[in-house]
């Protein structure tokens, strides 16, 4: 019998996080991290990706970046071919990076669409196909943890404000996460998705803001809105042993809002 905590080494594992600069990114990069994986962190902006590393690097975490547009075609090849350079095999691949555009649907800009789409939908499959063919596959091994969302569960009310390409997109992660992981399962890999509801980000911003965390909250059972630290548990399964047998599944981490 394995010992429980064992379950959760990552000891001699390596991790790729993209929009791992801050919010949910950085946050699933310390969970890994701290726990013995080697980290890469990628994102578009060189100086956040600095700070990220100083504060892991403060964690005990041996963490590197790239700074990368991954809705640059060209950008997810050298990200891919960097990570695979520094660290030799990708085990545990965190698709995280992502945009949002609130609009409604007759208004929506198709410029807009396409950014969505491209960033959090195409980009994903390249990155995703690219670490695959060039590690996961070949090892017969690999965690591919996709950050969805609950609006990719459902649609918005009324009240709230439209993203009808956003929630598209996340939708799209949801099945992509399921096929893939019918796909890849016979070589080792299992392919699952975190889909949150409210955390504080640079992404939530304006409707935290707008909203306020009180009113936010009320929405939810458990009657908050996420914090730093509660994704990381739900990363930390995926990635780990301990979720060895756990694939092509979608866990809503909301506070219950997907319940009710």
């Amino acid at each position: 019998m394995t010992a429980v905590a064992s379950l959760f080494d990552l000891k001699g594992r390596t991790a790729l996080i993209t929009g791992g600069s801050s919010g949910l990114g950085l946050q699933i990069a310390e969970a890994l991290g701290t726990q013995g994986a080697r980290v890469v962190i990628s994102a578009r902006k060189a100086d956040a990706l600095q700070s990220a590393q100083a504060h892991l690097a403060g964690l005990g975490v041996d963490a590197s970046w790239i700074a990368a547009d991954n809705a640059v075609e060209d950008d997810v090849e050298r990200l891919a071919n960097e990570a695979m350079e520094r660290l030799g095999k990708v085990d545990i691949l965190v698709n995280n990076a992502g945009a949002t555009w609130g609009a409604t649907t007759v208004d929506h800009p198709l410029t807009a669409w396409d950014k969505v789409m491209n960033l959090n939908v195409r980009s994903i499959f390249l990155l995703t196909q690219k670490i695959g063919r060039l590690s996961m596959l070949p090892n017969r091994f690999g965690r591919v943890i996709n950050l969805a969302s609950i609006a990719g569960l459902k649609g918005n009310g009324p009240k709230a404000q439209p993203t009808i390409a956003y929630n598209t997109s996340k939708g799209a992660i949801v099945n992509f996460t399921r096929a893939l992981a019918g796909e890849w399962g016979p070589h080792g890999v299992t392919v699952n998705a975190i889909a949150p509801g409210f955390f504080p980000s640079k992404m939530t911003r304006g409707t935290i803001e707008k909203v306020g965390v009180e009113k936010l909250s009320e929405r939810a059972p458990l009657q908050r809105i996420g914090d730093d630290d509660d994704l990381k548990g739900a990363a930390l399964l995926f990635a780990s042993d301990a979720g060895k047998h756990i694939t092509g599944q979608i866990l809503a981490v909301d506070g219950g809002l997907t319940a009710v």
